[in-house]
């Protein structure tokens, strides 16, 4: 699951992308949180496992998570070349190591092989507690005391370990949410190219169309063949 700010009638609105390897729903809302996501009536029933990159509305829904791990990928390589935390680039290898012994095992870890992965993943974010500890809170002031992006980063990474690592273990689950990236980049063409949507009307068939013609890709339906059943008023086999 995805959410990408658009300009609509030079408004800010967002995009939200719910997809899969076989659909795929663009939508355009006015806002971006839990009210925009139950409009559209996908995630409020959803009991299978979303991937996201953990904004915490994502967390208001009952169901499994999994956290993209390109973010976390990106989030290391800054965390090592821009605060100088070695043990960065430690766990950013372990995260590529393990998503290969994956692939290596046809989608997911046996038992053994996955409890070995967790304890080394665990060790190099024990070693960076001591490189990256939590701030020192300031005397007689209140509130939270903010932490660095590192930090921040570093804390996820332990807090939610079950699901930056659930792609370890469950076939099903992937690496990164590159699958809603790749479902949302003719929108972002369109936004580069066009720099807004006139209207909410047209920014919803916009998102319709893309919708329709993206999950007819994953269904094996070229774009031509698509807009051909289109035309005729005939819906697709998998849609019958």
């Amino acid at each position: 699951m995805l959410t990408r700010q658009i300009n609509i009638g030079g408004k800010r609105h967002w995009l939200h992308n719910v997809s899969s390897t076989s659909l795929t729903l663009l939508y355009p809302h006015e806002k971006r949180g839990r009210e925009a996501m139950d409009s559209f009536g996908v995630t409020p029933p959803f009991q299978g496992v979303l991937c996201h990159d953990h904004w915490k509305p994502y967390y208001l829904y009952d169901c499994l998570h999994s956290l993209c791990n390109a973010y976390h990928l990106r989030e290391l390589e800054r965390a090592f070349e821009q605060d100088q935390q070695q043990r960065a680039k430690a766990v950013q290898t372990c995260l590529l190591d393990i998503n290969a012994a994956v692939d290596d095992s046809g989608g997911a870890l046996n038992v053994e092989d996955a409890k070995r992965w967790r304890e080394h993943d665990r060790k190099l974010l024990a070693d960076a507690e001591h490189e990256c500890p939590p701030p020192v809170p300031t005397p007689n002031k209140r509130g939270r005391v903010k932490r660095s992006k590192a930090r921040s980063l570093l804390e996820r990474l332990v807090n939610y370990e079950t699901d930056v690592l659930r792609f370890m273990t469950e076939e099903h689950v992937p690496f990164t949410n590159n699958q809603g990236e790749n479902d949302l980049r003719m929108t972002k063409v369109q936004q580069k190219i066009s720099g807004f949507f006139r209207s909410m009307d047209g920014a919803k068939t916009f998102c319709r169309i893309r919708s329709y013609l993206s999950t007819c890709r994953k269904q094996g339906l070229t774009a031509s063949k698509a807009l051909s059943y289109l035309f005729d008023g005939k819906d697709p086999d998998f849609m019958r």
